[in-house]
């Protein structure tokens, strides 16, 4: 492209050359700055027309920006009834997992007066599904909301509480000498009963459970190894501490399979069946004691197993 500009009749006329890039891109520059004048120009008359109504141009303003309005509100409707019926199945769902929590929290026995707080917000899930009268506002939605996510708090900490609870007694289950060392049924019960060495009448501190020699012994509860040696009445015996004050003894032992300090889950072999120390024959003899003091087995034993009267095989 070749321009020639002149000036006056004696004036050297000069000729300016144009590449067909450079050329196409002058042409962009101005067409854009062609556009932005007239966009300037157009909002200019616009909104001088919607300020100081214009017979012809304020009328069209007022219908385009009518126009948008009612397209905005009817966006702000569809999505306020769209969060109105979330905010509903949301406080459904709380609703039910209230009613599960209630039932989690009376397993671990926790009463609900006693876990709730003192204040609750009639949010977060305490009325049923949430069916407004009328269309909510936003402002309201957001209460409803926010309510929720504070129940939801609430509920999450009150089952971490009560897995807690439930956990400790499952734990406190597990101390406990409920399961029988070994299989089979009770010799001599715990009471009086005559002495298989002397004759005469004495304390049966324990359980007697007759089995062939090298029969498993079980740990009866979950615990920590506190004696495992040899005794001069009792023989080769263990000692299990499960905490709280809370011993079993297994004596008369033929083989110890675990070791002082040695920690102890219910149901692992810990020693073999034999006759060893103050035995008349091959037995397994079981204690429970609480702070040092002889208890009766029974009573811990899964199933209620009863001891028989005193006086019955001679065991010890």
């Amino acid at each position: 492209m070749q321009i020639l500009i002149t000036h006056g009749r004696l004036a050297r006329t000069r000729a300016l050359q144009f590449s067909a890039l450079q050329a196409a891109l002058a042409g962009a520059a101005v067409v854009f700055v062609l556009l932005m004048l007239s966009g300037a120009i157009y909002h200019f008359v616009f909104l001088t027309a919607a300020r100081e109504g214009w017979p012809v141009v304020s009328s069209i303003v007022r219908l385009v920006v009518r126009d948008e309005i009612a397209q905005r509100e009817r966006y702000m409707r569809d999505n306020l009834d769209a969060m109105a019926q979330k905010v509903g199945e949301m406080q459904a769902k709380m609703v039910k997992l209230e009613a599960v929590s209630d039932r989690v929290s009376g397993l671990a026995g926790l009463k609900a007066e006693d876990v709730k707080p003192q204040r609750r917000t009639a949010e977060g899930g305490r009325g049923g599904p949430y069916i407004p009268a009328r269309r909510p506002s936003l402002e309201e939605l957001q209460r409803q909301v926010s309510g929720l996510d504070e129940a939801a708090d609430w509920q999450t900490d009150l089952f971490t509480f009560s897995e807690s609870r439930l956990l400790q007694v499952k734990l406190d289950a597990m101390r406990v000498p409920s399961a029988p060392p070994v299989e089979g049924p009770v010799g001599s019960g715990f009471g009086f009963r005559a002495d298989p060495f002397t004759g005469r009448e004495a304390l049966h501190t324990g359980l007697d459970f007759p089995a062939e020699p090298g029969t498993q012994i079980k740990a009866s509860a979950g615990g920590v190894v506190l004696f495992a040696d040899s005794h001069p009445e009792y023989g080769q015996m263990l000692e299990l501490d499960h905490g709280n004050g809370l011993v079993t003894r297994y004596a008369h032992c033929q083989k110890l399979l675990v070791k002082r300090g040695q920690l102890i889950k219910r149901g692992q072999v810990i020693a073999e069946v034999g006759s060893s120390g103050r035995s008349t024959g091959p037995h397994l003899h079981f204690e429970v004691l609480v702070d040092g003091a002889p208890q009766d087995p029974a009573r811990f034993l899964a199933g209620g197993a009863s001891a028989p009267a005193a006086g019955g095989l001679a065991r010890r």
